[in-house]
């Protein structure tokens, strides 16, 4: 079972990954990071399988909006946000809350209840996660709640031959945050905005594969 990223010149060099296959986004800029990873979920989204968006920025309503994945039955979200605020959501089989993103354990339950029902509840062989970002969630915990947490979100990710984009921010990170949080992932994605978007795969072939341009 392969997976492409949606970024042809890429999904051609490396042949798209295995189902279990975790990949860290790394980027500075998060518009940059946020057209990588909008990249990646259309892929998912056109090829009919299921999606899982952890958004810890984003309301449910304007992340579905966004996406134009309103009434998609194969489109979750996990709206970190919108309980924080006061704000009501209307929740479903697809559409989940926790109470903020420092709910590492209700955004834990929620995904594997929306996985649940995709991968066994409904025969969804196919599923992508996404968990937008991991910087905002060291802002509210500690690093070792947040590899806690991330040790077992990828493993659910091997457990259903998924796939998985994390995005991260490293520049707000130091570098013993960073090199912990990136020995959990089979590989990363760095972006970076050049005066475009550009990205490039380490980790998941042998070297780096060379700078390109979603452009």
């Amino acid at each position: 079972m392969k997976y492409k990223f949606g970024v042809p010149r890429i999904d051609d060099v490396i042949g798209g990954v295995d189902g279990g296959t975790n990949v860290l986004v790394a980027g500075s800029s998060p518009s940059a990071n946020d057209e990588f990873l909008r990249r990646c979920v259309s892929e998912g989204v056109e090829n009919d399988e299921g999606v899982v968006y952890v958004t810890t920025d984003k309301s449910a309503e304007d992340l579905l909006e966004s996406y134009g994945a309103d009434g998609n039955d194969r489109f979750g979200v996990v709206d970190c946000v919108s309980e924080s605020q006061g704000v009501d959501v209307e929740t479903s089989a697809t559409v989940k809350t926790a109470g903020s993103p420092s709910d590492m354990t209700g955004i834990g339950i929620q995904v594997s209840d929306v996985l649940d029902d995709f991968w066994e509840g409904r025969g969804i062989e196919r599923n992508r996660v996404c968990l937008d970002s991991v910087s905002t969630l060291l802002m509210y915990s500690d690093l070792e709640a947040v590899f806690r947490f991330l040790h077992v979100f990828t493993g659910r990710v091997r457990s259903i031959d998924g796939v998985g984009f994390f995005v991260i921010n490293p520049g707000m990170h130091d570098e013993r945050e960073y090199s912990t949080l990136r020995q959990l992932f089979d590989g990363a994605v760095e972006v970076r905005d050049d005066g475009g978007t550009e990205v490039r795969v380490t980790g998941l072939t042998n070297g780096a594969t060379d700078w390109v341009a979603l452009g």
